[in-house]
């Protein structure tokens, strides 16, 4: 099977070996056998966060497919949620607001499964999954063992955590999610999506109309998967938002966006740093073009490898460097590939 059949890219070659574990014990079990015999080790958990080489890859693929949601309410307002690695992460989310709790509206529409939500430390709209998560499950390749990890850590930060920084050692078997019972959701932080709704900064919503305001805007981003629509055949956002010295930050034009960071630093946007740097919605000759939603979001517009898309993306990244002195960094993870 190629890997293009696995993947929102919808690009990728052969996988030489595939398994597919639909139990956590299916899932040790794949990833033992392929560790004794020193192969090659991919996980899949979703693939709406890679970008794989059209040659393939070399070794074992493992698709994760694991299921079981389980929940027990708290003392208070308070609920737990566990859900197994291999479960759809908007299906959680979906869930959890139609029973009224609150935590992960913001994070609707996101694409992919619950195991990669830690690794990447997915957010959007002024929430990340770190701030629910209350604890990780991993089977650990050094040490062969299951263990357990608590928020503090997990090394959490913009889109990285200790797992990313450790590729490949640690395989997600649960996420166990902490929030909150009662109809409103948590504080709206994101100026775009408060304008959405028709609120102040600092508002609070029902759940439900948090949820349909940020799919809502997705869509109109093309960040809601949809077969039918290339500007979804993408990884989503493919540059991360750069973070750079207040010394680097004060030589971008006074209207680049600029967010202080808690140590000093200073986030910037990429989208701006892409569109001002002349590569708007659109961009490219195909066939992978940049999405006709969104800059951010490198497309498939049905016939692309991923050579194409890298090209695409080498040509973005070195026009922003170039214009503005700043190296974005991908994203998605990059099997069998260098940007």
């Amino acid at each position: 099977m190629n890997l293009a059949d696995l993947t929102t890219f919808r690009v990728g070659g052969p996988a030489r070996r595939l398994v597919t574990a639909r139990t956590e014990a299916d899932l040790i079990a794949a990833v033992r056998e392929a560790d004794a015999q020193a192969d090659p080790l991919l996980i899949v958990s979703g693939g709406s966060n890679m970008l794989v080489s059209d040659e393939g890859f070399p070794g074992t693929v493992v698709v994760v497919t694991t299921q079981g949601i389980e929940s027990r309410i708290l003392p208070g307002t308070g609920v737990q949620i566990s859900a197994a690695a291999g479960e759809m992460w908007d299906g959680l989310v979906a869930t959890a607001v139609e029973r009224g709790w609150s935590g992960l509206e913001m994070l609707s529409g996101i694409p992919g499964l619950v195991g990669a939500a830690p690794i990447q430390n997915i957010g959007a709209y002024g929430a990340e999954a770190a701030s629910a998560i209350a604890r990780v499950r991993v089977f650990d390749r050094h040490t062969d063992q299951v263990v357990v990890f608590q928020p503090p850590d997990c090394a959490f930060g913009y889109r990285t955590s200790l797992f990313k920084h450790s590729p490949g050692r640690y395989v997600v078997l649960s996420v166990d999610l902490q929030l909150r019972t009662g109809e409103l959701g948590s504080p709206i932080r994101y100026t775009e999506l408060a304008r959405h709704l028709g609120v102040e900064l600092g508002a609070r919503v029902p759940v439900g109309e948090v949820r349909q305001a940020v799919l809502e805007l997705r869509r109109s981003k093309g960040m809601v998967l949809d077969p039918s629509d290339h500007d979804t055949w993408s990884a989503g956002s493919f540059f991360t938002n750069p973070v750079v010295s207040p010394e680097v930050a004060a030589t971008l034009p006074p209207a680049a966006p600029r967010f202080p960071q808690a140590d000093g630093t200073v986030k910037t946007s990429a989208a701006w740093l892409i569109d001002q740097a002349g590569f708007h919605k659109g961009y490219g000759a195909g066939p992978a073009t940049l999405s006709t939603k969104h800059v951010l979001a490198l497309t498939n517009r049905g016939t692309a490898t991923a050579d194409d898309i890298l090209t695409l993306a080498r040509t973005v990244r070195d026009g922003v460097r170039t214009t503005y002195g700043i190296t974005l960094g991908p994203e998605p993870v990059l099997v069998g590939l260098a940007l």
